[in-house]
């Protein structure tokens, strides 16, 4: 189907309704709602829900149909044992949500290093999203190894010095375990000035999971919006991921309103799955 204006409007008001943005549904959709065809999966990123306890978060993640959760430490704490890891395992999986990595986890010394590939083992997933000090990433292959868990390098654009953008990370990692990889921020790509498309298309073998919101200022100054009016073109990202087969997790990180965020995390899935739709 040809994406024309007519067809975008269509399908991505069909993707607020999947969504189940609370404008147009009170409650929670009792089937899941059918996604596009397309090989990767959309997921949101535990630091959406800062503010929030794990039960706010499912039911908010209830709300708009999704079954991806990045687990962030504030929700289950690194230190947690099995028999609280699976009970909040338990209670994701009564939600119809369950953990498609763990982090991000920031590692300043092997000891931290050693805790959070623990954790990642405990809690079943195969991904860690971190961000380990550099003079420490030959330890981190050794864990990798060890685990056989996948590291992904989260990039922070202009706002920390270490890892800014796909290409920070790349030189430290291009001749490491192909298990160490990127979880790529598109926005914070944008808000540094670079290309997060070029990025794509240059690391697309290592990169394992995509942060996604969108920016309203190519600059550090810019911040979130809801997706769709910011901007990052989400038509031709997603096009691209589809069209090189990507098969990794597209997170949403939204941080406007995080006080609030359903409205704003509602209408950007609705968003995302309207491209899709209009896409398939």
């Amino acid at each position: 189907m040809t994406l024309t204006r007519r067809n975008f409007i269509k399908t991505t008001g069909a993707g607020l309704i999947a969504a189940g943005a609370p404008v147009l549904a009170s409650g929670s959709f009792s089937h899941p709602v059918p996604e596009a065809k397309y090989p990767f999966r959309l997921a949101i990123a535990g630091y959406t829900f800062a503010k929030f306890n794990l039960d706010q978060t499912l039911e908010m993640m209830k709300r708009v149909n999704i079954g991806l959760l990045g687990v962030k430490d504030f929700h289950l704490p690194l230190d947690s044992s099995q028999e609280v890891i699976n009970q909040t395992l338990e209670k994701m999986k009564s939600f119809g949500v369950e953990p498609y990595g763990v982090g991000p986890i920031y590692m300043k010394s092997e000891e931290a290093i050693d805790q959070a590939f623990a954790y990642a083992g405990r809690v079943g997933t195969n991904t860690l999203v971190g961000v380990p000090d550099v003079h420490l990433l030959p330890y981190v292959e050794k864990k990798v190894r060890e685990y056989n868990i996948r590291l992904a390098i989260h990039n922070h654009g202009p706002d920390l010095p270490i890892y800014p953008g796909a290409i920070d990370v790349w030189k430290e990692i291009r001749d490491l375990d192909p298990r160490m990889g990127f979880c790529l921020d598109i926005a914070h790509s944008v808000r540094l000035g670079q290309d997060p498309f070029r990025d794509f298309l240059n690391y697309k073998e290592r990169i394992f999971d995509f942060h996604i919101w969108d920016v309203d200022k190519a600059e550090k100054s810019g911040w979130c919006v809801e997706s769709g009016r910011g901007l990052i073109d989400f038509p031709r990202f997603f096009r691209m991921l589809k069209e090189h087969n990507y098969t990794g997790t597209c997170s949403l990180e939204y941080a406007k309103d995080m006080d609030d965020p359903l409205a704003g995390i509602a209408e950007s899935i609705g968003y995302f799955r309207g491209v899709l739709a209009g896409l398939a």
